[in-house]
């Protein structure tokens, strides 16, 4: 077990137990900064001096990298039990990541090594989901940027060769009246549809429920995106209110994934909206929406969540092959 790896699993095992995202956070972050840290012993003292890094993180770090368990980390694997071991398999089973950025909006990475991260990660398929033109602080794409991003999707496959897959797609503003912020013809030639809401999010619960309905049963959308819009972390922003019922039943009637979203700010939806979506009988996905190659690791923690309510590979679309993906939108029959 190397240190970051260990790292991830205390990430993983802290969420299983729901403890604060920003302990959640602080264990990937220290995880980042040893990604490459070279084989072999490595004191406390030495690591702690990393950014990110602080005494209890370092501590796994060397413990880890002399190829031992850390302490830390045995302690929770034996407090969590069985339980938390089949969340973990279930993440090895991860397939794929419907919800990532690249440079083209506003992320800060190339499109290539977005690609080539979700590659080393071990996924099967990946789905590039920059913003669309409303979204103008995120420099949103256009329709003639979007076009040509195709254009740059399709070279990049052909370099990455066979075992995976860069799959088109975007993360849609749902706009006021549930109408999507791009053209349709556009929209169906792209392989998945994210759409989320960016704006208005103290909007009065009946307009935001009409809002959030209308796109869900649009058949061109395949995941409503972090569904509250609520952050968890720093100042912190409410999650939206709407008729969560409603919008779940209408999720699970138009096959519409509902979207676990693993960013550490985000953590949408709260757990009891994630249950009462997985009541309705939605399916998920797990999503990082990464903007940085790093973030693609945050998956662990979104299955940690679906795991510890009961949720099985079978109804997270992440876990899917890329055929069968694509093969429930009438749009790709």
């Amino acid at each position: 077990m190397t240190p970051d790896e260990a790292l991830r699993r205390i990430a993983f095992l802290l969420e299983w137990r729901g403890t604060s995202p920003y302990r959640v956070r602080a264990f990937h972050t220290a995880a980042d900064a040893v990604r490459d840290l070279p084989p072999g012993p490595v004191e406390a003292a030495q690591v702690v001096r990393l950014r990110g890094v602080g005494p209890v993180t370092a501590e796994v770090i060397a413990q880890a990298s002399t190829g031992h368990v850390p302490d830390y980390l045995a302690r929770l694997q034996t407090e969590a039990g069985p339980e938390a071991a089949a969340g973990w398999d279930l993440w090895a089973r991860s397939r794929g990541d419907c919800h990532l950025h690249s440079d083209w909006s506003d992320g800060g990475s190339p499109i290539e090594a977005m690609a080539d991260a979700a590659r080393t990660l071990g996924h099967r398929w990946a789905v590039l989901t920059d913003h669309s033109p409303r979204l103008t602080i995120a420099h949103g794409l256009s329709r003639e940027r979007l076009s040509s991003q195709l254009e740059a999707v399709a070279a990049v496959n052909s370099e990455t060769g066979s075992g995976f897959r860069l799959l088109t797609g975007i993360e849609c503003d749902i706009l006021d009246d549930g109408a999507l912020d791009q053209d349709e013809d556009l929209l169906g030639r792209l392989d998945i549809v994210v759409a989320s809401v960016h704006s208005k999010l103290r909007s009065e619960p009946e307009p935001m429920t009409a809002r959030m309905l209308a796109a869900v049963r649009n058949p061109l959308v395949d995941v409503l995106g972090h569904c509250t819009g609520r952050i968890v972390t720093g100042r912190g922003r409410p999650q939206s209110r709407f008729d969560a019922e409603a919008v779940f039943a209408a999720c699970a009637e138009a096959g519409t994934a509902v979207e676990i979203n693993c960013r550490p700010e985000r953590r949408d939806p709260p757990d009891d909206l994630l249950m009462l979506a997985a009541a309705a009988g939605c399916r998920f996905a797990v999503d990082t929406d990464a903007h940085a190659p790093e973030q693609l690791h945050w998956q662990s923690t979104g299955y940690a969540r679906a795991a510890r309510i009961g949720l099985t590979a079978d109804r997270l679309i992440t876990t899917w092959p890329v055929e069968q993906l694509l093969a429930g939108r009438s749009r790709h029959a």
